[in-house]
């Protein structure tokens, strides 16, 4: 069965049981919904702590994926379909992230106020070129690979828009946080004036850490501004603060595909020739294979609690519980492994 059906097929099933769930809440506890707060689902976990900042007191805000977890192969399941289906508002990344998105709303049945946090925001192309030069040195050796070009097929066709990892620059996220602080404001029962109020307080703490990281970012020479990581997470971080991708380990926007054995012999051979001091692994993927070349090419790597928190935020206590301090996490470990110490964070951010 293709995977499209697949999936369809699933949700289609998970509707039944979630049905089936509100039936059963119906009949046990009639009215039980009468008198709550206004509900807010958002996806991922990024956009569910914007939402979450922005809503304040005015509603409650629930995520569908965990920390740890990557929007590009989920499912909901029929408790959160259930969650989903009652929601007054629906809170998505959009820029294509969430393939599963669109069958999960028609399965749900929701009928609530969509907020997509991408809106007028111009996506970065998917062509990763210019990201992934040691790709191009074993395009030959794999291009006849008809079960990689399967593999990848998939995350084509989701991401044929654009990059949809918007987050990880910070003026962006203002851009996804006035998208959400509009959308809510709009929401029947939803108090519009603390809504835009937080929105701008908020907004002010991302414009502090733009300028915190653009400050430490600046004096490294623009030829030492090099990384490596899991996958191609970080292309709008990247072009925010002039930093040189030099290759990611996975050779894909979606953190679920393998890369062939051409694809680490390049990646070893441009870390050797670049000069690069170490390879990142991310919080949300396996760190074997970026262990494995940062052996090969004699570099440290940074994986564990000193991962990159890219697709997911991370688990309540870690330093990238939150959006902010999963930037802040990211940029200070990216800094160290420059030889460079950064700066003492502004008040506003808890320096």
């Amino acid at each position: 069965m293709p995977i499209a059906s697949s999936r369809t097929a699933r949700l289609s099933a998970l509707a039944v049981g979630a049905a089936s769930v509100t039936l059963l809440a119906g009949c046990a506890t009639p009215g039980a919904s009468e008198g709550d707060g206004v509900q807010v689902v958002a996806t991922t976990t990024q956009v569910e702590d914007f939402a979450r900042e922005v809503a304040g007191e005015s509603a409650d805000v629930t995520g569908l994926l965990e920390p740890g977890q990557s929007a590009h192969s989920f499912d909901p399941s029929a408790a959160q379909l259930l969650a989903l289906g009652s929601a007054d508002a629906l809170v998505v990344n959009g820029a294509g992230l969430e393939s599963w998105i669109d069958d999960a709303v028609a399965a749900s049945g929701f009928d609530g106020v969509l907020i997509d946090a991408s809106t007028g925001i111009e996506l970065e192309a998917t062509d990763d070129d210019h990201a992934h030069d040691h790709g191009e040195a074993a395009e030959d050796d794999h291009a006849d690979d008809e079960h990689a070009e399967e593999e990848h097929a998939e995350d084509a066709h989701d991401h044929a828009d654009g990059n949809p990892h918007i987050w990880t620059d910070p003026v962006l996220a203002e851009r996804m946080v006035e998208n959400i602080a509009d959308g809510l404001a709009g929401v029947p029962g939803i108090d519009a004036g603390a809504v835009l109020g937080n929105a701008d307080e908020y907004t002010a703490e991302l414009e502090a850490l733009d300028a915190w990281i653009g400050e430490n970012v600046a004096p490294v020479p623009v030829e030492g501004r090099l990384l490596v990581t899991n996958h191609d997470a970080f292309t709008y971080f990247l072009h925010a603060y002039d930093i040189t991708f030099v290759g990611s380990v996975i050779p894909s926007f979606d953190d679920n595909a393998e890369p062939s054995a051409a694809e680490i012999d390049a990646l070893v051979a441009s870390i050797e020739e670049t000069g690069v001091q170490a390879v990142f692994s991310e919080a949300s993927i396996s760190p074997k294979a970026a262990e494995t070349i940062a052996e090969e090419a004699g570099v440290a790597v940074y994986s564990g609690e000193d991962a990159l928190y890219g697709d997911s935020l991370g688990q309540p206590g870690s330093e990238g519980e939150t959006y902010i301090g999963s930037q802040v996490h990211n940029l200070r470990l990216i800094l160290e492994s420059w030889g460079v110490e950064p700066s003492p964070l502004p008040a506003v951010l808890g320096g």
